[in-house]
């Protein structure tokens, strides 16, 4: 993600609360449960154990064992409030960012933006190379922005438009553009998680990018090759139809060159280190101005005022009807009210992540993992499953980043291991994995802009599952294991 992409990281407040009083199997309690519960909502309950919002009531159900448990070992509730509250205030942009992707959705639908997008597509991109060069085109404004968020938000909702109305399963266009956005953000230097792992482990940032592509170039090839294998083999049901889509789409909206200049408009500010609030807020502006100025029988045909259709795509659900069923399901957007189950969810999931963190949980966990790596390959593999441990119980990619780089960082140095060992190590498995989780911010974030669920998706991400897997290869056969110099 982008620098001030989402909270303004700063390293020496990322503190990490220990408890002497709680041990291993205490801090695992609300874990167990947490699993537990998720586990027979998904295949006993069909995911619908409290309802719509049964992962958010099973986060808050895991949040208040984790307080029983504190307050059992003498933790001030004071001080539980007060890590929820560190928690929350850090996703507050987020969710604002959220909140205006929603926004956005609806008005570059109803200005022509996305429709366009499509049509065009249409054209150019063939099913035959589809998925490998939606990951490349991901990859290419991922690098360039450094941000997976924005990418998702503007090409990456484009291109699942284009691939559903091609028929390609949206699961698979999902996994493309989130493997190419993952690959750009960790390898771009405007990235802040690429900034922060090298800062936790002690290397600089470019020693960390270019040791970091030993991992990660031959990661992307293999996604690549795996994706041009799926291309070359589906066959998908809207190739024949392309035709009638196109006629349909222009039916519709009113096409033109002239509304790209809104997405380029957006990536242009974000290149030029705008805040992503403001270029995200400008997009919306400008695509509700485009709206009025290309579409005005559009807005007719949803609202007897334009500033109504407009004001409607911005909060609430809107939906563009054509004389094409599968383009009627496309050209619907929810606005900002369809972000509000992604907003509660990663809401309930900081405050599960900040009563772990303010009862020692985290850090004991974090502990035990470390005693067990003796070896080498044992202090890669903790790292891994410390990484993929917090980014699923304090559901963010930051703290499992912070918190075993600031935990390992030691344990590197004495077996003689540079630092890049541990940066690296630390993206590979913190940061790719965090989208993998349904209920971290970044799982959360990209299911609910791309419309496509985390499970629907996991399978298809495969730079990001399979990125930790080739570090640990990389580990266990001692290649390209960078060691400190004797002096």
């Amino acid at each position: 993600m982008q620098e001030d992409d989402l909270s303004k990281i700063d390293i020496n407040d990322q503190r990490i609360v220990e408890n002497k009083e709680l041990n291993f199997f205490e801090a695992l309690i609300p874990v167990i449960i947490l699993m537990g519960l998720l586990a027979y909502n998904i295949f006993f309950a069909d995911g619908a154990m409290f309802g719509d919002y049964s992962n958010q009531i099973i986060l808050l159900i895991g949040g208040g064992v984790a307080l029983i448990d504190g307050l059992y070992n003498k933790v001030p509730i004071s001080l539980m409030i007060k890590e929820v509250w560190e928690n929350l205030k850090s996703v507050f942009v987020p969710i604002l960012i959220l909140l205006l992707v929603g926004a956005l959705a609806g008005t570059w639908l109803i200005s022509g933006v996305i429709p366009a997008m499509v049509y065009y597509g249409l054209q150019v991109l063939s099913p035959e190379i589809f998925l490998p060069a939606s990951v490349i085109i991901a990859a290419i404004i991922s690098i360039a922005t450094g941000s997976s968020w924005t990418t998702s938000a503007t090409v990456g909702i484009a291109l699942v438009g284009i691939g559903t109305a091609l028929g390609i399963n949206p699961g698979m266009i999902a996994g493309a553009v989130i493997s190419g956005a993952y690959f750009g953000d960790k390898m771009s230097p405007l990235s802040d998680t690429t900034n922060l792992a090298p800062a936790m482990a002690g290397t600089d940032l470019f020693t960390h990018i270019k040791y970091m592509t030993i991992t990660t170039v031959p990661t992307i090839l293999v996604t690549l090759v795996v994706f041009g294998i799926i291309s070359a083999s589906i066959e998908p049901t809207g190739s024949a139809d392309v035709s009638n889509l196109l006629l349909s789409i222009d039916k519709a909206f009113n096409i033109t060159p002239w509304l790209f200049l809104v997405p380029v408009v957006v990536i242009a500010l974000i290149l030029l280190k705008t805040k992503p609030l403001v270029s995200l807020a400008s997009g919306v502006v400008l695509a509700a101005v485009f709206a009025v100025v290309f579409q005005s029988e559009v807005l007719s045909s949803l609202s007897d005022s334009s500033v109504s259709a407009i004001t409607d795509a911005i909060f609430t659900d809107t939906s563009v009807a054509t004389d094409n069923e599968k383009l009627n399901e496309l050209f619907s957007a929810g606005g900002m009210k369809g972000m509000l189950w992604t907003i509660f969810l990663i809401i309930c999931a900081m405050v599960f992540g900040g009563i772990m963190d303010g009862i020692g949980a985290l850090s004991r966990i974090t502990k035990a993992l470390l005693s067990v790596a003796t070896t080498v390959f044992g202090l890669f593999a903790s790292t891994v499953l410390s990484c993929l441990g917090l980014n699923t119980i304090a559901s963010d990619q930051y703290l499992a980043i912070v918190i075993p780089g600031k935990m390992f960082k030691k344990a590197y140095d004495d077996k003689g291991l540079a630092p890049e060992n541990l940066s690296r190590t630390l993206e590979d498995s913190g940061t790719v994995t965090s989208v993998l989780i349904p209920w971290n911010t970044c799982g959360a974030y990209q299911s609910g802009v791309l419309g496509v669920g985390v499970g629907e998706y996991f399978i298809y991400a495969i730079f990001n599952w399979l990125s930790p897997i080739t570090t640990l290869i990389f580990a266990a056969l001692r290649i390209k294991i960078k060691y400190l110099l004797k002096k």
